[in-house]
C-alpha cells in the first residue's frame, strides 16, 4: 500500500496561490461560461446539484408534468434533486457498455408518462449520443436537461455538451476540473427560459454567510492539500476506513441527503475559479493525451475494454473508464491496484435501484446494464500529477 501518496482519483485543476490573489480582475465567472458556450444565461450556483434543483423549479413554471427520467447509472444525488423539487423519477437503462441511455428504452419510457423533463448524463466527460434523445424527449412533450458535471469543454458533433438540450448544469466541485471546492452552474441554452431561471434562483438562492465561510476555508484547503503528499491524508485514509466498515456507499462519498445546501456564491470564491478559467483549454488537452496513452497501454491487456468518444466527438476525460468482462475480473483488478495510489477508482458503487436510501423513491427496475457499470468497471485517473511510470505500475499489476 501506498503511504502518504495518492493520486487524486479525477483530473481535478489545482489551485495556483496567484489565484487565490487575483480577485479583482476583469470580468465575472458568469461572463465566462456565457461567453464559453455561447449561450444566454449560466448562473454560478452552490453546487452542481443545486444548479440542477434550480433547473427543475423553473420547468415546474413552465409545465404541469411531474416526472423526470433519469439514466439508470449516475449519481445519486441527481435524483434526490429530482425529489427535492416534488417530482418522480422514472429509470431509463443505459447501452450496452456506454453511459448513453438506450434509446428503444426510452421511447417505451415516454410513451407511458406525464414526463417533464430527459436528462442526458455526459459521464465521464464523454458525451453521449444526443439526437435520438432530444427526438425522444420531443415526442412527448418533454424537456432536455444536460447533466455536464463532469463535461465541462466536452463537444459533441461539433457542438459544446451543455448546448444541445433546453437546460444544463455544470458542477465546480473538488476534482471536476475548474473548481471552488465546491459550486455550479446552471444555464438556459435558450433565451426564451433565460427570465425564468434567473427568477427560480433569485429566489431560492439565500446568503447564508456561515456556511460560505466554511466552503472558503474548504478552499484554502484545497489548494494545500491537493497534491499527492497530502492527498492522502483528506482522501484514502477515510475511505480505508469506511472499506474496513464494509461500507462502499460512505468510502466512495456517495451518502448524500436531500437537504443539500442553495445559498449563494460569495464574489470572492467565484473570483478565485475566473483567475484560473484560461488554463482549463490546457489542462482538457493533458487530460486527453493521458487518456489516449492508457488506451493504448489498456489494449494490451485482455479481457477489459474502455468506454470512448463517438467519432467525431470530444471528450475531456477526467478519467478513464475500463470495463472489464466479469465483476469478478473486476473485483479481483480493483484488490491489486487500489492501494497503490496511483488514482484507480470506482464511479459509482451501485445503479441507483440499489442505494438502501433511494430504495423508497427509486422505481424497482432491472437496470441490468446500468447495474453491469456498477459492477464491471474500474476508472484511471487522468490528473495532471499522473506519470508514465505510474502508468506502468498500473498495467503491469493489470497483466498479471
Amino acid at each position: 500500500m501506498a503511504i502518504f501518496r495518492e493520486i487524486p482519483p479525477t483530473a481535478g485543476l489545482p489551485i495556483h496561490g496567484p489565484d487565490l490573489l487575483s480577485l479583482f480582475r476583469p470580468g465575472s465567472l458568469e461572463e465566462d461560461f456565457r461567453r464559453y458556450l455561447g449561450v444566454p444565461c449560466a448562473r454560478v450556483t452552490c453546487s452542481g446539484t443545486a444548479a440542477f434543483y434550480f433547473i427543475l423549479e423553473t420547468l415546474k413554471g413552465l409545465s404541469d408534468k411531474k416526472t423526470v427520467i433519469l439514466p439508470s447509472f449516475v449519481c445519486p444525488l441527481v435524483p434526490l434533486a429530482v425529489l427535492r423539487a416534488g417530482l418522480k423519477v422514472a429509470l431509463c437503462d443505459t447501452l450496452p457498455d456506454r453511459f448513453d441511455l438506450d434509446p428503444a428504452y426510452l421511447q417505451q419510457v415516454c410513451a407511458g408518462q406525464d414526463i417533464l423533463a430527459v436528462v442526458a448524463v455526459h459521464l465521464g466527460g464523454i458525451p453521449v449520443d444526443m439526437e435520438p434523445l432530444v427526438r425522444a424527449a420531443r415526442s412527448c412533450g418533454a424537456f432536455v436537461v444536460e447533466d455536464c458535471a463532469q463535461a465541462l469543454g466536452a463537444a459533441h458533433r461539433g457542438r459544446k455538451a451543455g448546448t444541445h438540450g433546453d437546460f444544463s448544469f455544470f458542477s465546480l466541485c473538488r476534482g471536476k476540473g475548474l473548481t471552488m471546492y465546491e459550486g455550479g452552474v446552471a444555464v438556459a441554452v435558450q433565451a426564451r427560459h433565460a427570465r425564468a431561471l434567473e427568477l427560480t434562483i433569485d429566489r431560492l438562492a439565500r446568503v447564508d454567510p456561515r456556511a460560505e465561510t466554511l466552503r472558503v476555508l474548504e478552499l484554502l484547503g484545497y489548494w494545500a492539500f491537493y497534491r499527492p503528499l497530502l492527498f492522502w491524508f483528506v482522501f484514502k485514509l477515510p475511505q480505508d476506513h469506511w472499506i474496513r466498515r464494509g461500507d462502499r456507499v460512505r468510502a466512495f462519498g456517495e451518502m448524500f441527503a436531500a437537504d443539500f445546501p442553495t445559498h449563494r456564491v460569495s464574489w470572492l470564491r467565484q473570483a478565485v475559479v475566473h483567475a484560473s478559467f484560461g488554463r482549463l483549454e490546457e489542462s482538457i488537452a493533458r487530460q486527453r493525451e493521458k487518456a489516449a496513452a492508457y488506451f493504448r497501454e489498456l489494449a494490451r491487456v485482455p479481457g477489459l475494454r474502455c468506454v470512448t468518444e463517438l467519432p467525431g466527438d470530444m471528450a475531456v476525460y477526467p478519467y478513464v473508464t475500463a470495463m472489464f468482462d466479469s465483476p469478478a475480473a473486476r473485483d479481483k483488478a480493483w484488490e491489486r491496484l487500489e492501494g497503490l495510489g496511483r488514482g484507480v477508482s470506482i464511479i459509482y458503487v451501485h445503479a441507483l435501484p440499489d442505494y438502501d436510501y433511494l430504495r423508497a423513491a427509486i422505481p424497482a427496475e432491472p437496470c441490468a446494464r446500468g447495474r453491469h457499470l456498477a459492477a464491471a468497471t474500474l476508472t484511471f485517473s487522468t490528473s495532471g500529477f499522473l506519470t508514465a511510470a505510474d502508468r506502468a505500475i498500473i498495467l503491469k499489476e493489470l497483466q498479471r
